[in-house]
């Protein structure tokens, strides 16, 4: 049996390592272990999406919590190490860029485990992003290294990645998808918010947005240019919830006219995401899910890793102002409901071949 453990940390960590689980658990040669760091912990950021994703209890919990990313970083090596020693894994995976990626993986390849990298090669090109920073450094520490397409192949190969190390399998927050869109048409999330005709769909939680009052006051002016347009929906994120108490601009967003809601599970968000004329993000994972679904997404980022969704027009970047956040979610309801009928699904299929790929170990 080939002992695995697989790190998850923080919500967009859940989506991903879902699959790959759900393929590790069936009858085969796999012996999962399951690694939650507490990266979010409390029950709105983590049980839900728990529930919602048919994820199993972790069989290792960590605790660590927030911090700054240094704290967190470190605490995560600490807690974790131990863990590596006693279960003797013959892999590490680790999914994503938070900072609970990096940590096991750098502890992993310290204590000279494999470290198997889901997402590798996504790049932004803009290190001023911690998450940047957290791809690149994995990068260099994986044995095995899951690319989404041939855009983050080359991106690899670049930067000196060997080859035979690279893997194209495409995008397992598509699997994740495509197994409960079916499952969140059901969840009812609009009935009971009581939406009715057009609405939009906001995300909002990197420090570039949520730790400058300037761009956060830019972000809820243009909230409040477009609530005669159209509904947002706006899940707040808690570090945003605080900041705009930190920063003196509850009153800003109350004036916003957004419907304020706190972070919700899987299935209800997908839901809304799925009906929404206009999702507005500065998060990379929501950017693939609205791609994926057809459904325009107006980035508040002035850079993205995931660049094809802008190259096939579903994406628009804004970054924090006021001004082009509001041209252009107008300019997406001016052209009218232009959505595919169906999810995109040609970047699918990640998980099983990730697994055919592991179950082939030890490392080229």
């Amino acid at each position: 049996m080939i002992r695995i453990i697989n790190v998850v940390g923080a919500r967009p960590n859940f989506m991903k390592m879902a699959p790959i689980l759900a393929e590790m658990d069936a009858p085969g040669c796999f012996d999962p272990i399951l690694v939650h760091t507490g990266q979010h912990y409390d029950d709105n950021m983590s049980g839900d999406f728990f529930r919602d994703l048919g994820l199993r209890e972790p069989d290792v919990n960590l605790d660590v919590g927030s911090a700054s990313h240094a704290v967190q970083t470190a605490e995560v090596m600490r807690r974790i190490e131990p863990v590596i020693l006693e279960r003797k894994p013959d892999v590490v995976l680790v999914v994503g860029d938070v900072n609970s990626t990096l940590a096991a993986a750098l502890v992993s390849a310290k204590l000279h485990v494999p470290v198997a990298h889901v997402e590798s090669g996504l790049r932004s090109f803009d290190r001023a992003m911690p998450e940047e920073i957290n791809r690149i450094v994995t990068d260099v520490l994986s044995d095995y290294l899951f690319a989404n397409d041939g855009d983050a192949a080359e991106n690899l190969g670049r930067e000196g990645i060997a080859p035979e190390k690279v893997h194209v399998v495409g995008d397992v927050m598509v699997d994740t998808l495509l197994m409960n869109l079916d499952r969140a048409r059901t969840s009812g999330i609009r009935d009971r918010l009581g939406l009715v005709g057009d609405y939009a769909v906001l995300t909002l939680h990197r420090p570039s947005n949520v730790d400058d009052p300037a761009a956060l006051r830019e972000v809820l002016g243009a909230l409040a240019d477009l609530k005669e347009d159209l509904t947002i929906v706006f899940a707040i994120h808690p570090r945003t919830r605080k900041r705009i108490a930190e920063f003196g601009l509850q009153d800003v967003l109350e004036a916003s006219g957004a419907l304020t809601v706190d972070p919700l599970g899987y299935l209800d968000f997908l839901a809304l995401q799925a009906n929404a004329r206009v999702i507005l993000t500065d998060s990379g994972g929501i950017q693939e899910e609205a791609f994926t679904m057809g459904a325009p997404c107006v980035t508040l980022r002035d850079t993205t890793e995931r660049m094809y969704t802008i190259e096939q027009g579903g994406n628009v970047l804004v970054g924090h102002n006021r001004a082009r956040i509001v041209v252009e979610v107008r300019r997406v309801l001016k052209k009218g409901a232009e959505r595919i009928a169906e999810p995109r699904r040609d970047r699918a299929g990640a998980a099983k071949k990730i697994v055919e790929i592991l179950a082939r170990h030890p490392t080229p």
